[in-house]
């Protein structure tokens, strides 16, 4: 049996044309596209036995492929009170979502050894509204259930290079990721980064404080240059590391290049960086200065770089913003909550068992009752749990920051400056140039002070790729009111400047993929009543929301945007990434027949409580779009109509066969 839509705009490849398209429901394929919009009785559809009633003709509305979303956090099991597979699939789906591929951590257990995976696949049997495969993870004590993860069916690997927030998935370090590599050369799969690091640390836990090296350079050069923290707001205002800085416990990666090699390297990021950059890239920069290069992106820029990384005096000083940005207990990725981590780890506690959930709800409870807007930390002497403010914490070591407004969105974007990702991004590049055979991938790309890196790494042909986030090109810095929590996560939204950057790498393919980073909680951990940034979670729900943020933001550009880079940015590219491309991300004879209907003419705002999110809870709460969702097709079955909602049969399948390469 065969069914048939059809509209005078479909997306198909790098065209938007009239188009019929006839799929099989036997096996949800494409089986034909004609390029015109054919009647109900045409003699091609009934040589393919597709009834008149089983014919749409979709017109006006503009039919895309499924949206493959690369980065959700689905949280099941063992937080399933922040989403799960039901809820989180189905607000994919109400946004043309087709397919997800959920992150490794947040759910506990974290999908890190095959049994693990294993507990995930039994959550989601007969809860997904659309398709999931599934990340695996990178912590210092799995390298050897690496290889059986990727013949179990995870479509590739993430790790943090500083702490992820939960406990149960620590940081990893750069000679893990080479041995990572090592191990995995041959085979098809991707290794992903968090692409945060403070810069010349060799731990960014509060536990290696005093292991910190060269902690100056997080905000400023080793010489009498200025550079200045990136806070969001007014512009000139510079941080200076006097001349004598001790750099003589820096690793050998970080050595200084001379002044006239500097000046030879402009290419747009800050001196800082450059200064820090390991060897290898370092010579890899070398080759690509080129005079193109250095009008492509930053033509206006001169070293040192500081149009976009600015503090705000009104709300902290330079001393302020420096401590902020070095303070390895604000390096956190995420507040460590701990949130049932001992259980993750305890020995005596078999996961899923009547005594697991019992100390778990116990342990919760203990946690409810700390006060909101406090850093929960469970002391295993005592069995109890502390509540003491991330900042609190951080006072307590530099009494600069006592006076710090936690409230204050600039003093988290203080915390968390470019060179952040800088640093990280650069250490990655390295990697890959000791092995370049294994694909490594950016997720969640905030700053644009990487792209002439990462151009120069593709450049080079180094198999290195990069993602952004749809609130990174949504929102910016300056319009994030104080106390508003919901806007926060890691890394952190940056300035309007750099939003319109981020746009610019986009179209020239620097960045090649934009997905959600969809990461609820729940209402608490958002510490909303006090509005403490750095005692609240990090994470924007947005699965779902894609389709119209991209459409209603990329309108507004010099050169407007199309459906097809659209479609290639978030379907093509995003099902490469996860290895699905044979089958997903394209309107093809031979895919699946995965649509999103899309009308680009409604006009609606956001209201939370309307959303299919567990918790009604996202910073696009009362946004207004241009574009919606209409449909969502899934496999030749609808599985979402505005109007209907979702379907009653859950009709997601689970993606574990090997990576297409």
């Amino acid at each position: 049996m065969s069914r048939a839509i059809s509209s005078t705009k479909v997306v198909i490849d790098e065209q938007v044309i009239p188009a019929t398209i006839i799929f099989s429901l036997h096996n949800g394929k494409i089986i034909e596209i004609i390029n015109k919009v054919l009647s109900p009785t045409d003699p091609l559809l009934q040589a393919y036995n597709v009834l008149p009633s089983d014919y749409r003709n979709l017109t006006p509305l503009v039919i895309l492929p499924g949206l493959v979303d690369a980065h959700v956090h689905l949280n099941e099991p063992g937080r399933t009170e922040w989403e799960g597979f039901a809820t989180g699939t189905q607000s994919a789906a109400s946004g043309g979502v087709t397919t997800v591929v959920d992150m490794p951590l947040n759910a506990i257990p974290p999908t890190t050894t095959v049994l693990n995976l294993n507990l995930k696949i039994a959550a989601a049997q007969g809860q997904c509204w659309c398709d999931v495969g599934f990340w695996g993870g990178l912590v210092p004590d799995n390298i050897e259930d690496l290889v059986p993860l990727v013949h179990a069916g995870v479509r590739g690997f993430k790790g943090f290079l500083l702490d992820s927030g939960v406990e149960e998935f620590p940081a990893i370090t750069i000679g893990y990721i080479e041995k990572a590599m090592e191990k995995v050369s041959g085979l098809h799969t991707i290794l992903m980064f968090h692409d945060e690091m403070q810069p010349c640390a060799s731990i960014s836990s509060p536990k290696g404080a005093d292991r910190i090296q060269n902690v100056d350079s997080v905000t400023g050069d080793s010489d009498s240059s200025s550079v200045s923290l990136e806070s969001g707001f007014s512009s000139g205002t510079k941080l200076t590391t006097p001349a004598s800085t001790n750099v003589s416990n820096t690793p050998k990666s970080c050595s200084d290049l001379l002044h006239d090699d500097i000046e030879k390297l402009d290419l747009g990021m800050s001196q800082s960086f450059i200064k820090r950059a390991p060897a290898p890239v370092k010579d890899l920069l070398r080759k690509a200065v080129q005079p193109s290069a250095k009008e492509e992106d930053h033509s206006h820029c001169k070293l040192p770089h500081v149009h976009a990384r600015s503090i705000n005096h009104s709300v902290l000083t330079d001393s302020q913003a420096k401590a902020l940005a070095k303070s390895p207990y604000l390096a956190s990725s995420e507040p460590i909550y701990g949130r049932a981590a001992r259980l993750a780890k305890s020995p005596e506690l078999k996961p899923f068992t009547n005594e697991y959930y019992q100390e778990r709800e116990r342990e919760l409870e203990l946690e409810r009752k700390a006060r909101h807007g406090q850093f929960v930390i469970y002391d295993e002497d005592s069995d109890e749990y502390n509540a003491k403010s991330p900042l609190a914490i951080a006072a307590v070591e530099d009494s600069v920051l006592e006076t710090v407004d936690s409230r204050a969105y600039a003093s988290f974007l203080a915390s968390r400056p470019d060179s952040f990702e800088t640093t990280a991004i650069g250490e990655i590049i390295a990697c890959a140039q000791k092995n370049p055979t294994v694909p490594l991938h950016i997720v969640h790309l905030a700053t644009h002070e990487a792209v002439p890196l990462l151009r120069a790494a593709i450049e080079d042909g180094l198999k290195i790729t990069a993602e952004t986030c749809f609130h990174y090109l949504m929102f910016a810095a300056e319009n994030i009111p104080d106390g508003h929590t919901e806007f926060k996560c890691c890394p952190p939204i940056r300035t309007e400047s750099n939003r319109q950057l981020l746009w610019q790498a986009l179209r020239k393919n620097v960045i090649t993929t934009v997905v959600s980073d969809h990461s609820p909680c729940t209402p608490d951990l958002k510490d909303l009543g006090n509005g403490d940034f750095f005692a609240a979670w990090g994470g924007i729900a947005s699965v779902g929301l894609g389709l119209p943020i991209l459409w209603t933001e990329g309108r507004k550009l010099d050169e407007p945007i199309s459906f097809t880079e659209i479609a290639k940015w978030t379907s093509l590219n995003t099902a490469k990434q996860a290895g699905l491309h044979h089958r997903k991300g394209r309107i093809a004879v031979g895919y699946d027949a995965d649509f999103a209907v899309f009308d680009p003419d409604i006009e609606y705002t956001v209201e939370t409580a309307k959303t299919f999110f567990k918790n009604k809870l996202t910073a696009y709460n009362g946004v207004n779009f241009s574009g919606r969702v209409v449909e969502t097709i899934l496999r030749g079955n609808s599985v979402y109509a505005l109007g209907k909602g979702v379907s009653t049969i859950p009709m997601g399948d689970l993606l574990l066969e090997p990576r297409f390469h």
